[in-house]
C-alpha cells in the first residue's frame, strides 16, 4: 500500500487528523488495531473546549455535537460549605465548553470516514515504524492474517504512550517528563440524571470530588482514593455516601443517587514527550503527552496537536514548503506545557495530599479563594479550562507584526 500520511490509531486523534486532510485533498491511511465496535466503546472524556467543537464541525461532524451536544456556561467550585460560580463567557469574551462523549464522537468520525474518506482498517495493527529518516517511511501491520506494509511519505503516531510510534525513536533523540501524583480516580457511571447544570468541582475535608454527566440522564463521577485502591473495595453505598460528604453545601443541594453501571481506577500522571517529531515520524495525543484529568485537556491537547498538523500538511500541499512541518513540534510543545501546567496546578490546588499539613491545606484554601474573589485570577482559570487559542496562521502572524 501506498499512502500520502499513514496515521497508527483511530481515536479522535487520528480520525479527526483524517477528515482534516481528507478535506484537503492530502491522502491518508488509518490503521487501528481493534475492532470497529471497541473503539465505539471506549469510555473517555466528554468534556471538549471551544476550538475542539470548531474542529468538528469544520470537518463535518458537527451534526449529532450540536443537536445533543450540553452547552456549559462554566464550572462550580466547593469547598468550606461554599458554592462558587465561575462564568466562562462573562471572562472570556463568550467563550464556553461542551459535554458530548467521546465514544459519540469517534461514531460520528468513523461514520463519515466509511462513508467517503479514505482508507480505515480495523484489526490492523501496526508492528513498526521503519525508516523515518527516510523520504519515504514503512509502517508494518498485520490485516487478516498477513503482514502487509504501508508506504508513507509521512507518518503520524496518534497510538498513545505505548505504541510503535513513539518506539520507533531512536535512543537519544528525545527524552520525557514524568510526574506521578499520589492518589487516583475512582470513576463511577451511573444512570441517574445530574444534580447539577454543570460541572462541579469539590475540595472536601477528605479529598477532591468531581461531578460531571455524559447525558441528561448519565452521570459522571469521581473521588480521590489512594494509589493502589481497588474498585471492587467501593460498594455503592459506599461511594454515594462519600460523594455526599465531599459535595456538602449550605442550602438544599442534594446528590441524587441512582444505579452504578461502571466503576474503574485512574492513576493521576503527568507526562511529557520531548521533541514530538523525528524524521518523517510526528506525534500527537497520548503518543506524546498525558495530563491528570482535572483539566480536562488530555482530548483536546490531542484535537488541538491534530490542528496544528492539518494545518502544516495543508501549508505543504498548498506550495511544497515543510516550513510548518519543521516547526510542529516547537508550537505544539508551547500549548502542551501550558495545559500541562494547568493540569497540574488545578489538581494540586483541589486534591488533599497524603502528607500534606496544615499549611499546605491553607495555601490550597487561599489559592481557591483567590479564583473566587479575584476577577483577574478567575478569567485566567477560564481562559485555560475553554481552551487557549492555537498559534496563529502564518500570514495572521506576520499581519499581526505589521
Amino acid at each position: 500500500m501506498r499512502t500520502t500520511v499513514g496515521i497508527i490509531g483511530a481515536g479522535p486523534a487520528g480520525l479527526l487528523l483524517a477528515r482534516l486532510l481528507h478535506r484537503t485533498g492530502i491522502d491518508c491511511v488509518v490503521l487501528e488495531s481493534r475492532t470497529r465496535a471497541y473503539v465505539e466503546r471506549r469510555q473517555r472524556a466528554g468534556m471538549l473546549e471551544q476550538g475542539t467543537v470548531d474542529a468538528l464541525r469544520e470537518c463535518g461532524a458537527g451534526g449529532r455535537l450540536d443537536a445533543e451536544g450540553m452547552v456549559h456556561h462554566g464550572i462550580e467550585l466547593r469547598f468550606e460549605g461554599e458554592r462558587h460560580h465561575i462564568d466562562f463567557p462573562g471572562l472570556t469574551g463568550g467563550r464556553t465548553v461542551t459535554i458530548y462523549a467521546q465514544t459519540e464522537i469517534v461514531k460520528d468520525l468513523v461514520a463519515l470516514q466509511l462513508a467517503d474518506g479514505p482508507t480505515l482498517l480495523f484489526e490492523a495493527e501496526a508492528l513498526a515504524v521503519e525508516g523515518p529518516e527516510t523520504a519515504s517511511p514503512v509502517v508494518r501491520f498485520a490485516h487478516e492474517g498477513n503482514e502487509r506494509t504501508l508506504r508513507c511519505d509521512w507518518v503520524v503516531g496518534c497510538d498513545g504512550g505505548h505504541g510503535v510510534a513513539r518506539a520507533a525513536f531512536p535512543a537519544g533523540t528525545g527524552r520525557s517528563y514524568a510526574y506521578d501524583h499520589p492518589y487516583s480516580w475512582l470513576g463511577v457511571l451511573a444512570d441517574v440524571p445530574p444534580s447539577c447544570e454543570e460541572l462541579v468541582y469539590a475540595r472536601g475535608t477528605t479529598g477532591f470530588a468531581l461531578h460531571s454527566m455524559r447525558s441528561p440522564s448519565v452521570s459522571r463521577l469521581y473521588l480521590q482514593v489512594p494509589n493502589g485502591t481497588d474498585a471492587g473495595d467501593w460498594p455503592d453505598e459506599r461511594i454515594w455516601d462519600e460523594l455526599a460528604a465531599r459535595f456538602e453545601v449550605a442550602g438544599d443541594w442534594r446528590l441524587e443517587r441512582g444505579p452504578v453501571t461502571a466503576k474503574s481506577v485512574t492513576p493521576m500522571r503527568s507526562w511529557v514527550h520531548e521533541p514530538m517529531r523525528h524524521g518523517r515520524l510526528l506525534l500527537a495525543g497520548d503518543a506524546a503527552h498525558i495530563v491528570p484529568p482535572t483539566g480536562a485537556k488530555g482530548l483536546n491537547l490531542a484535537v488541538s496537536d491534530v490542528r496544528i498538523l492539518a494545518r502544516a500538511f495543508a501549508g505543504l500541499h498548498r506550495t511544497g514548503s515543510t516550513e510548518l512541518l519543521d516547526r510542529y513540534s516547537r508550537t505544539a510543545l508551547e500549548r502542551v506545557w501550558q495545559a500541562t501546567r494547568f493540569s497540574y496546578d488545578m489538581t494540586r490546588m483541589l486534591h488533599a495530599h497524603p502528607h500534606e499539613d496544615a499549611f499546605e491545606r491553607r495555601l490550597q484554601l487561599a489559592r481557591l479563594r483567590r479564583i473566587t474573589e479575584s476577577r483577574s485570577a478567575a478569567a485566567e482559570l477560564a481562559a485555560n479550562y475553554t481552551g487557549l487559542p492555537l498559534a496563529p496562521r502564518p500570514r495572521e502572524a506576520a499581519e499581526s507584526r505589521r
